[in-house]
């Protein structure tokens, strides 16, 4: 028999070393990441795992002001519980600057956008406010700034007990753990590990305890790689099994197991 492992903190006092992911044990966390650049653009990191990159739709609100975000993530497999939707938005939260240019990607479950800016006709003539920055209100100047404004992906407040669920999820699962016992005795499980390709996971079983790791590489602007790892099941006999038995389903950041049963 196969039964899932219940995610549950680690024995150091702070907990889960990034309260959205269970999985994640180095690198940025968080969600979204935000980052003001020298010329004052803003690049975004948001994570939506399991979104193909032609089902994600980006774009620049009439007023100029704001970017709104819809992704939709497939069920890959048929113990999957939902698909899952998202929806977010960014922008300017100033009087001063109008969002001019807009370039996305999408790749392995992260979407990255990099938002330039364009002084308002009738406004100041600077502005370093960007929703998600760390004050949130119109801040407005009369030159350059070197002021860091975005957010900070290793703030200890990302470090805690408890997990927290997908903001962006409005239908389907908001974690990134899901697990189903089958018929026949075997798991379904899917594990959400943004920024994974496809070949950077692995999977192996000792001493009956299956463990997934994903290994995400830095790509554009990101502050760095993140590395993910965990122990996603545990089989009845402590026994180690060829991990060829567990058929895999990686795909856009999350990857899918059908563990047999023994």
């Amino acid at each position: 028999m196969v039964v899932p492992l219940t995610v549950a903190p680690p024995s150091r006092a702070e907990g889960f070393y990034a309260v959205n992911n269970p999985f994640l044990v180095s690198g940025p966390k968080g969600f979204t990441e935000f980052k003001m650049l020298e010329n004052e653009d803003m690049f975004i990191r948001i994570d939506f795992p399991g979104v193909p990159q032609d089902a994600i739709k980006v774009r620049i609100d009439p007023t100029k002001k704001a970017v709104s975000i819809t992704a939709d993530a497939p069920k890959e497999h048929k113990h999957d519980s939902a698909p899952r939707n998202y929806g977010s938005a960014t922008g300017l939260v100033c009087k001063c600057c109008e969002i001019s240019g807009l370039v996305s990607h999408m790749s392995d479950g992260v979407l990255r956008l990099h938002l330039s800016k364009t002084r308002a006709s009738t406004q100041s003539p600077s502005c370093i406010s960007f929703l998600g920055g760390p004050d949130r209100e119109d801040r407005c100047s009369t030159g350059p700034h070197t002021f860091p404004h975005g957010t900070d992906p290793h703030d200890p407040e990302l470090t805690g007990p408890l997990l927290e669920p997908h903001p962006c999820v409005n239908i389907g699962s908001d974690m990134a753990y899901e697990w189903k016992i089958l018929p026949n005795g075997g798991l379904y499980v899917r594990v959400d590990m943004p920024g994974v390709p496809k070949d950077r996971f692995t999977v192996s079983v000792v001493n009956g305890r299956v463990m997934v790791t994903g290994d995400a590489p830095a790509v554009s602007l990101d502050s760095g790689g993140r590395f993910y790892s965990g122990e996603v099941a545990m089989l009845e006999s402590q026994v180690s099994i060829p991990g060829r038995k567990i058929k895999t389903i990686a795909k856009n950041g999350v990857i899918r197991l059908i563990i047999p049963p023994l």
